[in-house]
């Protein structure tokens, strides 16, 4: 899951001074550092703060309405089936998106 609009990156990096940003793998962008000959990771913090200040990215987003769109039709098939079934298999699905929603550092 994409943590990281390229885009907040790349204007952060445009405000900085940093040059030729890329994404070496997914949520590890690397960029030439002002003055630099030698790219190097844009550093955690900055990112952190770059998350703080925009907040979910538009792939975060569309999961957490997958995931309450799945928690409402599970009740309701859980009302209707009277059985505890579908809330059991939703509880499942979200606590698969709550772990990738987790920024790994």
């Amino acid at each position: 899951m994409n943590h990281y609009c390229y885009q907040w990156v790349e204007d952060w990096c445009q405000e900085n001074g940093w040059t030729e940003l890329f994404l070496q793998k997914r949520n590890e962008f690397w960029a030439f550092p002002p003055n630099g000959v030698m790219p190097l990771p844009i550093p955690n913090q900055v990112l952190r703060e770059i998350k703080a200040q925009h907040g979910l990215s538009g792939t975060e987003r569309l999961w957490c309405l997958a995931a309450s769109m799945t928690a409402v039709v599970s009740a309701g098939l859980t009302y209707f089936a009277q059985s505890p079934m579908p809330l059991v298999a939703a509880f499942a699905f979200c606590a698969l998106i709550a772990a990738g929603l987790e920024v790994e550092e």
